[in-house]
């Protein structure tokens, strides 16, 4: 049982609303929900059984319907009794840019309408809803089934003014999760609407830009950074010892952090010491330094160079497209590298060594161009062409290896913000989840740090009033 249970033990006892989670998924905006209000969820909904799963071995007080929203009555599951909120996560990748210009469908991007169902039939108190910021543009569908461009945004203000034809008052803006505590920039649109006669409020954010005034002056806190989510306790295997080679596009993104936050970086990320990313030569010695990036690996022609790990994470999405990246260095002394005497220098072979390996791999894809092939005379040498030399501290380094490995789903779920203790790997009943299901329940999670600064902005005051009461 989680942390939320053991904080609050007598959760729910001096409740009289329900809270009804829909498109619960894993259970993002629930626990976000649970640690702003200090109570269980009564209600989730969601389609997705291993979803259900999930929610369910974390949130055993809540009951669960692993069916459509749309099969569920409203009137049936609140069985008389008042809702204090009322949460939408629908499915938002048909509003994403990540979509792209596929055709879409109607059904599933009719799914919000089912807040004005739950509006129109039980009247929660409060109303709010997560979705991309695109949702907005929510329009009608042209005849090859892609949005009408013409009639951009047409149907989100039918929507919202159906809230308000049901005595709602609404308001809607964009938040960023790095703001709230989380070590991820996921942004994010929400929708608050409310018929209680009090005023929506929206949560100043509790952390910012490290080189602001505001976390300066200890206004706020500053952001947390991809570097705290990291596990440096797995290994990263060497990209030149794989059984299979890298695709050419993920070398030139490899190739590109390289450069970007190694060798031309200021103050190269060093990874923590006693993370096993140090690999030994042959001769039993070790390397200096490691450093260290985030790549990214998302489909099609991008070829950016990825991230620092002194930033928050890039948005998590369903598919696993963050790599860490190390860059394993040597210490270069009178131009010579730091090893045991009694070995031989392991760059003069012709291809054995790690180091000669690197170099041409630096070699072929730096520069102002994607370089050359190696078995063409080299293009001309400048008195800048030291490719793989990075100054740490006035001190020379040399890249000796470069690992790669994806990120694993616990540091994924920490940068979205979830507790340390937040079962994601398996079932109420043991069944284990496949990677790939605790990697796509983990993108289409709300937040929860975001997710209980809204509800505390909106329901902690009434919490107060009813416990003292």
């Amino acid at each position: 049982m989680n942390n939320l249970y053991r904080i609050h033990p007598q959760a729910g006892m001096n409740f009289h609303g329900l809270v009804i989670d829909n498109f619960a998924g894993g259970g993002g905006a629930s626990t976000g929900i649970e640690q702003g209000l200090g109570r269980p969820v009564d209600i989730a909904v969601n389609h997705d059984p291993e979803a259900v799963a999930m929610h369910d071995i974390n949130h055993p007080h809540t009951r669960h319907f692993c069916e459509s929203v749309w099969e569920v009555d409203p009137r049936v599951i609140v069985d008389g009794r008042p809702v204090d909120l009322a949460w939408f996560s629908p499915d938002c990748k048909h509003f994403s840019k990540a979509k792209g210009g596929a055709p879409v469908k109607k059904e599933i991007r009719g799914l919000a309408w089912v807040a004005i169902r739950y509006a129109a039939t039980v009247k929660p108190k409060v109303i709010m809803l997560e979705n991309v910021e695109e949702f907005v543009t929510w329009g009608p569908l042209a005849t090859d089934g892609r949005p009408c461009p013409k009639n951009k945004g047409r149907t989100f203000a039918s929507f919202t003014n159906a809230l308000r034809r049901h005595g709602y008052q609404v308001d809607y803006r964009e938040m960023r999760a790095c703001d709230y505590g989380a070590p991820t920039i996921r942004k994010r649109l929400f929708l608050i609407a409310r018929c209680d006669g009090q005023p929506i409020v929206w949560p100043e954010p509790t952390h910012g830009d490290p080189a602001s005034e505001a976390v300066k002056t200890k206004r706020l806190k500053p952001w947390r950074t991809a570097a705290e989510i990291i596990d440096w306790s797995l290994p990263c295997p060497s990209i030149f010892t794989r059984k299979r080679p890298l695709v050419e596009n993920t070398l030139r993104r490899i190739a590109r952090g390289i450069q970007r936050y190694v060798i031309e970086a200021d103050e190269p990320f060093l990874v923590p010491g006693g993370a096993p990313f140090i690999t030994e030569h042959a001769n039993g010695g070790h390397f200096a330094l490691v450093t260290a990036f985030l790549a990214k690996h998302y489909g099609g022609n991008y070829t950016g160079p990825g991230a620092s790990l002194a930033e928050p994470l890039h948005t998590v999405t369903t598919t696993d497209h963050n790599a860490l990246v190390t860059s394993h260095l040597v210490k270069l002394r009178n131009n010579q590298h730091s090893q045991s005497v009694r070995a031989p220098i392991p760059t003069l072979t012709a291809g054995g060594g790690h180091v000669g390996e690197v170099r041409a791999f630096l070699l072929k894809y730096y520069g102002t161009g994607d370089g050359q092939d190696l078995r063409e005379p080299l293009h001309t040498v400048t008195t800048k062409d030291r490719y793989g030399l990075v100054m740490i501290k006035g001190e020379p380094y040399q890249i000796a290896d470069i690992g790669m490995r994806m990120l694993e789903p616990h540091e994924l779920f920490a940068a979205q913000g979830f507790p340390a203790d937040y079962i994601h790997d398996r079932t109420a009943g043991g069944k284990p989840l496949k990677k790939s299901a605790q990697v796509r329940m983990c993108g289409n999670s709300v937040c929860p740090p975001v997710a209980a600064a809204l509800v505390r902005a909106n329901l902690g005051q009434q919490q107060a009033g009813e416990e003292a009461a």
